[in-house]
């Protein structure tokens, strides 16, 4: 939950026929997903490695599944940290009293384009990221989880509730909700594919990481719905 559903959502729906988008996103997240993601989950948890070794668990010739799972989480790694870095340094502005010259149309441009400058944001998150990893899985995500999840929430009600007072709200709203087949393209359900997989973190070598954290008591089929 963070940059592939409060970002990358947003801007592929409005691009790819809103409602439309959004229920072919659902019939397959519900299908499709639900199913790759106990598939992924039951199988962490029958091996009890991580995405690089379960599949060379599971069957000798299939660890090379494993390897090209892993990679995926390694090319996406700096991808986040670089936007992790911008969210960081706006985060910084808006706190430091510089929120008016963040609201800037130049601001964001001038930020990338100065030289160190995202390099600099980019290792302060990258460093904090390590931070929380070092201290190992309950320590360090677990624990973190609990207090930025309720955060990041609150954050979205507000924001949320903040947009639909805008001018012209309601009529995204209308676009994002409701399903108007004109819009509607081949294009649509590729990128509702790729959201999906995107969003459920799916084929990226972590579900089988969280599943072999899981206990033998857990039900896989009631988290999968939960989540």
């Amino acid at each position: 939950v963070g940059l592939g559903n409060l970002w990358r959502f947003p801007y592929l729906a409005a691009k790819y026929g809103g409602g439309s988008f959004l229920l072919i996103y659902v019939i397959l997240a519900v299908t499709f997903g639900f199913a790759l993601m106990i598939t992924e989950i039951a199988l962490g948890r029958k091996t009890g490695k991580s995405a690089l070794y379960a599949f060379s668990t599971l069957h000798e010739k299939c660890g090379f599944i494993g390897i090209l799972a892993s990679i995926v989480p390694i090319i996406i790694l700096p991808y986040y940290c670089v936007i992790g870095g911008w969210v960081i340094k706006f985060a910084w502005a808006f706190l430091t009293g510089s929120g008016n010259a963040a609201a800037a149309d130049d601001y964001f441009s001038n930020f990338i384009a100065s030289s160190g400058a995202a390099e600099l944001w980019f290792l302060i998150f990258s460093a904090l990221v390590f931070i929380v990893i070092l201290a190992g899985v309950k320590n360090g995500v677990e624990l973190v989880s609990k207090i930025m999840m309720p955060v990041l929430v609150l954050l979205a009600i507000f924001v949320a509730g903040y947009s639909v007072t805008r001018p012209g709200a309601m009529e995204g709203v209308k676009y994002f909700l409701i399903p108007n087949f004109e819009n509607f393209s081949p294009m649509t359900v590729v990128a509702a594919m790729g959201q999906m997989f995107y969003s459920l973190s799916i084929a990226m070598g972590i579900l089988y990481t969280y599943g072999s954290y899981l206990g033998k008591d857990v039900d896989i089929e009631a988290s999968t719905k939960q989540v």
